[in-house]
């Protein structure tokens, strides 16, 4: 009961935080728009106000776009229905989201897009930013769980190693196909690739669910063995490999966030994310299809394939173990390693081609290797932290999004996150079921499926009567 109380008493503490940052946010929101010139259009801002002092000039810093050739929309930021819904569906998204491991773009983006009024560009943006503060607290509330059946984090630090890398090479090659690709082509993409790996999730977790329950019952077959006349036994969760022991699954569940960070992996990680960043943002200093331009992003390929490389030697050669995975993940083969870095850099590929992040395939591609439901989740999501919270450093550099709109919805988003975990968590714990985290992804993937494929058939549709382009698009001649 003591440790239940702390555990309550430090929810509640991190719910306070978070009201509190979310009321500043709002307090920086309103004091923004009162200082807004009233003749200014409502439809977009490109010029801050003109009023003198330091707020009104930290406003106009705040709000502010990029004042290119491309018209970008952002509403005013008032109380009212869109912003009321925008937050429901919002908070369901990420509360979805990052419970399977799949951050919930495919929702942002559709409700920023038709609920709130911004333009497609902006909508992205802000999407990647409610992203990573799903991401971020969801991180922040895995590092203090273990992996259920193996005595170590519940984050794969070694498998996120192994493909992270390659992941964000495939984001930069998958951003280039969506300015080359029509927007029809991405569309029919997207909707046969989400219903067929939404299918494909809800099949896994159906297999799930029916393996837990016998297990269930083989447990309460044995204490009925023994004479406990079919008492209803305490729920393990199904191991990650044939070789883990039943005793491995008692052991305390939660841990110090220090414990549970492996700072080598990590510290190769910040690295591979912060050469990607200073890659991306002196790329954007350059004309597009010039030398420096290629030059920059041929460098992207040593970083990534030299991290993951190192990883999958030290594989290979059994001085590391994807841990995960139990007896599967030791003595893999040259195929088997290739294979999974063949599979981040089509995530990676696929999410920068779609405008989301990569854990719609880190999901379901974790749990066709093998790895329990938890550990996908949480280390989809790890991964999904350090791609979102680069292309947010980019966004804000290239003032694609209002600063106090974004503060708002990342509070919403790492509200929801949070109490998506919490509540998910006890539901595993009281059900049995680690399947549940399946049947949520594979439902996210689906919602995703029908809203993004929704708002692109309508695209196409309106395209085709307004008789536009609609083949491929040259790179060499895209405006950023």
């Amino acid at each position: 009961m003591a440790v239940f109380g702390g555990a309550q008493w430090r929810g509640l503490r991190s719910v306070a935080v978070i009201f509190v940052n979310l009321a500043f946010a709002l307090l920086l929101a309103s004091a923004e728009r009162g200082l807004k010139l009233k003749d200014e259009p409502s439809s977009r801002v490109v010029d801050g106000p003109s009023v003198p002092g330091f707020l009104s000039r930290a406003a106009n810093f705040l709000w502010q776009s990029d004042g290119g050739g491309y018209q970008h929309v952002w509403p005013e930021m008032e109380l009212g229905w869109q912003i009321v819904v925008g937050s429901i569906v919002g908070f369901l998204g990420a509360a979805f989201g990052s419970v399977g491991g799949v951050g919930g773009g495919g929702i942002f983006v559709p409700m920023l897009t038709l609920i709130v009024g911004f333009d497609p560009k902006s909508a992205t943006a802000i999407s990647k930013c409610m992203i990573m503060g799903a991401a971020g607290s969801t991180v922040y509330y895995n590092l203090k769980l273990r992996h259920p059946t193996i005595d170590m984090p519940i984050i794969d630090y070694d498998l996120a190693l192994l493909i992270q890398p390659m992941l964000m090479l495939g984001i930069s090659l998958g951003v280039a196909f969506n300015v080359i690709f029509a927007d029809w082509m991405v569309t029919v993409l997207l909707i046969v690739l989400f219903m067929g790996t939404s299918t494909k999730a809800f099949l896994k977790g159906v297999e799930t669910w029916k393996k837990e329950t016998l297990m269930k019952k083989e447990a309460a077959k044995k204490l009925n063995s023994v004479g406990n006349g079919g008492t209803e036994v305490e729920y393990k969760p199904l191991p990650g490999g044939p070789g883990n022991s039943p005793h491995q699954g008692m052991k305390k569940t939660e841990y110090t966030v220090l414990e549970n960070v492996c700072w080598k992996e990590l510290g190769l990680l910040v690295f591979v994310w912060a050469a990607f960043l200073v890659l991306q943002i002196a790329k954007t200093q350059t004309t597009t299809c010039s030398i420096g331009y290629w030059v920059l992003n041929l460098l992207q390929v040593p970083v990534s394939v030299g991290v993951s490389l190192y990883e999958a030697v030290s594989l290979y050669k059994g001085r590391r173990v994807i841990a995960s995975k139990g007896d599967y993940g030791t003595g893999l083969k040259v195929s088997q390693l290739a294979l999974y870095c063949a599979c981040g850099v089509l995530a990676g590929v696929v999410g920068g081609l779609l405008g989301l992040g990569g854990g719609f395939i880190m999901g379901p591609l974790f749990l066709e290797l093998g790895v329990p439901p938890e550990v996908s989740s949480a280390t989809a999501t790890f991964a999904m932290t350090f791609s979102s919270s680069m292309s947010v450093v980019e966004y804000y550099l290239l003032k694609r999004f209002p600063v106090p709109y974004a503060l708002y919805f990342v509070m919403v988003a790492t509200f929801a996150a949070l109490v998506g975990q919490h509540i998910v968590r006890r539901l595993i714990i009281v059900l049995g079921r680690a399947s549940l985290i399946i049947f949520i992804l594979a439902f996210t993937i689906f919602v995703s499926a029908i809203s993004l494929g929704g708002v692109g058939i309508s695209n196409m549709i309106g395209k085709f009567h307004r008789h536009e382009y609609m083949g491929f698009e040259n790179l060499c001649k895209y405006d950023a």
